[in-house]
């Protein structure tokens, strides 16, 4: 859990004894590939940091098709936010695309943070401004961006993602088909894109 300590320690003044007494709340889990961490139409009561593997986040759509919403990696926090949040029942699914190791921040430990760590509510505060500003340049990209250039910086976000995932779960996370993830594939190569 030193890596975990360590990403906190980066974002809040942390003392030994609280990152103790954190730790102390939360475990570490292994999930294989393909093995469903997150299901939707539950209640959410913990959230992931990733210290090996990658995750994927995937919805339905009203017809039940499956599109990939958002990936994460190593030394990221994920979880469905809103869910946890407001304790409705998640929308979304967390997939391991890959065998991955997750240390669990359980809601207790997570309120006790809050509660008893000098920074803890800073910390809550930093991790959802950066899931917000995240999500909203995703949203954002999807509309300002050409496929070829979300292509691009989803290869700066996501180093090495072709060797690690599926090219039809990456083509959805892009708003494309697979046939025009091909074509994109073929015609470029990776630029550099100062985006993100």
């Amino acid at each position: 859990m030193e890596i975990l300590k360590n990403v906190i320690s980066q974002m809040i003044r942390l003392t030994d004894n609280e990152a103790e007494n954190f730790m102390s709340l939360c475990y570490r889990k292994m999930f294989k590939k393909k093995e469903i961490l997150s299901e939707d139409e539950k209640i959410i009561d913990e959230v992931y940091f990733i210290e090996s593997g990658i995750l994927r986040v995937k919805i339905f759509d009203i017809n039940g098709s499956e599109h990939t919403v958002h990936f994460a990696i190593e030394n990221q926090f994920i979880a469905d936010y809103r869910a946890f949040l407001t304790g409705e029942k998640s929308s979304y699914m967390l997939e391991a695309m890959e065998d991955t190791e997750v240390i669990v921040l359980p809601k207790k430990a997570i309120e006790w943070g809050y509660n008893n760590m000098h920074e803890g509510q800073k910390l809550g505060r930093l991790i959802a401004e950066y899931y917000f500003t995240y999500l909203d340049r995703r949203i954002e990209h999807l509309y300002t961006l050409s496929p070829i250039q979300r292509y691009d910086l989803m290869n700066q976000i996501f180093p090495d993602i072709h060797n690690r995932v599926p090219q039809h779960m990456i083509a959805s996370y892009l708003g494309i088909t697979p046939i025009h993830l091909s074509r994109i594939k073929k015609k470029a190569p990776l630029k550099s894109l100062n985006i993100c």
